[in-house]
């Protein structure tokens, strides 16, 4: 994973709640999602939408991306615990605030969130703080990824079940990560029991991008590079179907911008839409 702050949230993680807080309070209806918990939980000052990266015009696809990629996966795991999976893993979990928003649906599951133990441990202490408590369902797996930890042998010492399915989503995380590390992590999504589903959101390289959106990304890039957390793997819609079949699915599909566009932004009078810089990827076992 990614290069932590030692105290608070990650500043990615950080980034990606008050874009999620900008769309409900800047965009008109309809929301694609709505999540101002992360925002409460960051508690960032009256000034935090006047930052850089918060920028409504400059930001507005990313900001798009972001609420796209989150419903998409929220109404897979809602599709899925309808068919009667009942765990839900999140890798590299960050402010996810699905516990804590869908009680109705979570409280069919277990959730394990996995993410470093710094920010994880503030996370908590801010939920029990806002008094959101913690649901019973909800299990936080504290993994130490610089330290080579193990995220499968953590996940299954907090009670995953691997011989039943599970649902699990990856975002945000795999251009920070190494082709092997990807494909490591894909692996053992593959081996799980079958009716398990792997929903993963992948950057694109560069030239695939809209050509308007290339000078954003090549800054984009630049800034990751000065924080310390590079773009390590991009990967085109081929690439990463090829190492899903190297991972051993049977089964996957990739899902276009252009498809979350169409899906959620559809009838918007005011233009906005997902980045054609991230895509999705679902697999199934």
């Amino acid at each position: 994973m990614k290069p932590h702050q030692t105290e608070g949230a990650d500043r990615t993680a950080a980034r990606v709640a008050l874009w999620r807080a900008m769309h409900v309070q800047i965009d008109p209806l309809p929301h694609v999602l709505e999540d101002e918990i992360g925002l409460r939980l960051l508690a960032p000052g009256d000034g935090w939408r006047q930052r850089p990266d918060m920028n409504p015009q400059a930001t507005s696809r990313s900001r798009a991306s972001i609420v796209a990629r989150a419903r998409f996966v929220e109404d897979l795991v809602i599709e899925q615990a309808a068919r009667g999976v009942g765990q839900y893993v999140i890798l590299g979990a960050g402010l996810d605030t699905f516990a804590q928003r869908r009680p109705e649906i979570a409280s069919q599951l277990r959730i394990f969130e996995i993410d470093q133990p710094g920010p994880q441990a503030w996370k908590r202490r801010r939920l029990v703080d806002l008094n959101f408590g913690i649901p019973d369902g909800l299990r936080f797996v504290p993994v130490d990824f610089e330290a080579s930890e193990s995220w499968w042998e953590k996940l299954v010492g907090a009670g995953f079940d691997a011989s039943q399915p599970a649902v699990v989503s990856s975002s945000g995380v795999s251009m920070y990560l190494t082709r092997a590390a990807n494909l490591a992590t894909m692996r053992q999504v593959a081996s799980l029991a079958a009716g398990s589903v792997l929903a993963m959101t992948f950057q694109q390289p560069l030239t695939l991008l809209e050509p308007e959106e290339r000078p954003g990304r090549e800054a984009t890039e630049k800034f990751a590079r000065m924080a310390g957390t590079p773009f390590i793997s991009l990967f085109s819609p081929s690439e990463i179907l090829k190492l899903t079949q190297e991972a051993g699915f049977g089964n996957a599909e990739h899902i276009s911008s252009a498809h979350l566009a169409q899906r959620y932004f559809a009838a918007r009078a005011d233009g906005l839409r997902p980045s054609s810089a991230e895509e999705l990827l679902v697999a199934k076992v």
